[in-house]
């Protein structure tokens, strides 16, 4: 299909004057795309390592003499190397802005559904730019309409560098600390809540969804909502989780304490310096040489902070109690939530340690708390430190438990959890399993990965991101897919399939969907009762 760009001029209510693209096709539009648009103020300079700041009241992007044009993309949080990396014209620590796609067609009476999308890329890595024309298929083609709006937030250390230093300042200035990147999808959370009317959707009906890394972050964006902000700002309607589940406790102040010290030590900035002092020269420090050092770290990954103003206190807790799925039955919060078969051939890639035990130790030890790594290791290895059975390598025992964590053993045990705590399964909980892939996903992925993680992006975003999309085969077989995802984003019920928690909708390998009982079941809540009691915060 060819696609043609015009200029989109629109009148944004109050935020002002700005031209977007439409996207045409046979003549006739299909898509409006507004790139680029800030939802907070530069977190730079002083404010770098703080929690972002709202734009001010009576922020306008442009004037009717002087419309400001959105048609390109996002800046994007400076980042260490991955197999995707941003243009480097892109990359900027001024990245706190998003992207919107319009469907054409006409709207209904209250707007469109919104689906606010996280990306992904384990907190550290990621990127929403995408050409205009990549949900051209999705949104003109099938039953899927709505409002898409992607943000850019800060990653890595940029996003979730935390330490004593920067929890004393942000005392002394009534500030939260750490998990500035959460803070970031929240206030551009907030930003659409409020300004997506001016762009046809509906206020009412906001659906946050992510993959990998964007599904851990949607998690945790409901559990802050329900459980730290009033019940009367409530933004969010329902949640997808594509490819990932709710994780572990994550490290507490004193834990990540040693990778402050390390970051700084290595930037050159003396331990024994004041506080003030040291904050003053962080801030100094280029963002280029901020990343630069992040992959010489022996604690690499900046994760989540337990802290008790955006993590709720005891949260696993507020899960096994049933109180997290009261909440969500009380504010009627539906749950989509799934994976890939081989998640973990893809899992090991991502800063592969070397072939030890103590190399893997170490390797979790950057993702996860003292208390849970050792878990992990315990449960797996045993008190002799072996190779378990069934692994030819430690980087194949590294990418098994890096998948079971993320996603494959955690997410069961979150589902039996919040069934158990009165949700309905195969209608407050929809679950997924798919064990094909599309044609196109070549591209990008190797086929010796087998149907891994990332490899179904392209099934939910209907070939968005790929130069081939799905070829007519794929279309039929996934039409039913497509249909119960616009059901979803739209409010409506699914007639998903499963009835039974331990039940999972499934595209099999031949291209067919059946619901079968899932063979992972027992282990996996196992495993959930393991884990979710380490490590708590009382």
């Amino acid at each position: 299909m060819s696609y043609q760009r015009e200029i989109y001029p629109l009148v944004a209510g109050p935020i002002g004057h700005i031209e977007g693209l439409t996207i045409t096709a046979n003549d006739e539009p299909v898509v409006h795309y507004f790139g680029g648009l800030p939802y907070a103020l530069p977190p730079t300079g002083q404010w770098r390592f703080r929690s972002p700041r709202k734009l001010p009241a009576g922020y306008t992007y442009g004037t009717a003499s002087q419309p400001i044009q959105f048609t390109k993309g996002t800046l994007v949080c400076t980042q260490p190397a991955s197999s995707n990396p941003p243009d480097p014209a892109d990359v900027s620590e001024d990245c706190l802005q998003l992207n919107i796609w319009i469907t054409a067609r006409p709207a209904p009476r209250n707007g469109w559904p919104v689906f606010f999308y996280i990306h992904g890329g384990f907190l550290q890595v990621g990127n929403v730019n995408t050409p205009p024309e990549a949900f051209v298929p999705l949104l003109s083609e099938t039953a899927f309409g709505a409002v898409m709006v992607l943000p850019s937030y800060r990653l890595n250390a940029l996003g979730f560098l935390a330490g004593k230093e920067l929890a004393a300042e942000a005392s002394a200035h009534g500030d939260t600390t750490g998990n500035m990147g959460l803070w970031d999808q929240r206030a551009a959370l907030e930003w659409t809540y409020e300004n997506i009317k001016h762009f046809g959707g509906d206020s009412a009906n906001i659906t946050v969804a992510g993959y990998s890394a964007g599904a851990y972050s949607t998690f945790q964006q409901l559990s802050h909502e329900m459980f730290c902000e009033p019940e009367k700002g409530a933004i969010i309607r329902r949640i997808a989780m594509f490819s990932n589940g709710p994780g572990t406790e994550p490290k507490t102040l004193q834990d990540v304490q040693p990778q402050f010290d390390e970051f700084i030590t290595r930037l050159g900035i003396p331990l024994d310096l004041d506080d003030d002092a040291k904050l003053a020269k962080l801030r100094k420090v280029p963002f280029a040489k901020l990343i630069e050092v992040q992959s010489e770290m022996k604690i690499s990954e900046f994760r989540v902070l337990a802290e008790g103003q955006f993590y709720p206190a005891s949260l696993l807790d507020k899960i096994n109690n049933g109180e997290f799925a009261k909440k969500m039955k009380t504010r009627g919060i539906t749950l989509l939530n799934g994976e890939c078969q081989e998640e973990h051939t893809m899992y090991r890639r991502w800063r592969t340690p070397t072939e030890s035990y103590a190399s893997v130790h170490q390797r979790l030890s950057s993702d996860f708390s003292p208390k849970v790594t050792e878990t992990l290791m315990s449960q797996f290895c045993g008190a002799d430190e072996q190779l378990p059975a069934g692994n030819k390598t430690w980087r194949e025992l590294f990418g098994r438990l890096y998948a079971n964590v993320q996603v494959h053993l955690l997410e069961r045990g979150f589902h039996d959890a919040l069934v158990k705590g009165g949700l309905e399964a195969g209608k407050d909980v929809l679950r997924y399993r798919i064990e094909r892939r599309l044609e196109c996903v070549e591209e990008k992925i190797p086929a010796h990965l087998g149907v891994t993680h990332l490899t179904d992006i392209p099934i939910w975003l209907w070939g968005a991101g790929y130069q081939g999309g799905l070829i007519r085969e794929e279309k039929v077989f996934l039409k039913g897919w497509n249909e119960g995802l616009a059901q979803f984003v739209n409010g409506d019920d699914v007639n998903w399939g499963p009835v039974k928690v331990n039940e999972v909708r499934r595209w099999r390998s031949d291209g067919e969907t059946d619901v079968v009982e899932d063979d992972l079941w027992e282990d996996s809540v196992a495993f959930w009762k393991l884990i979710s009691s380490s490590g708590r915060i009382v």
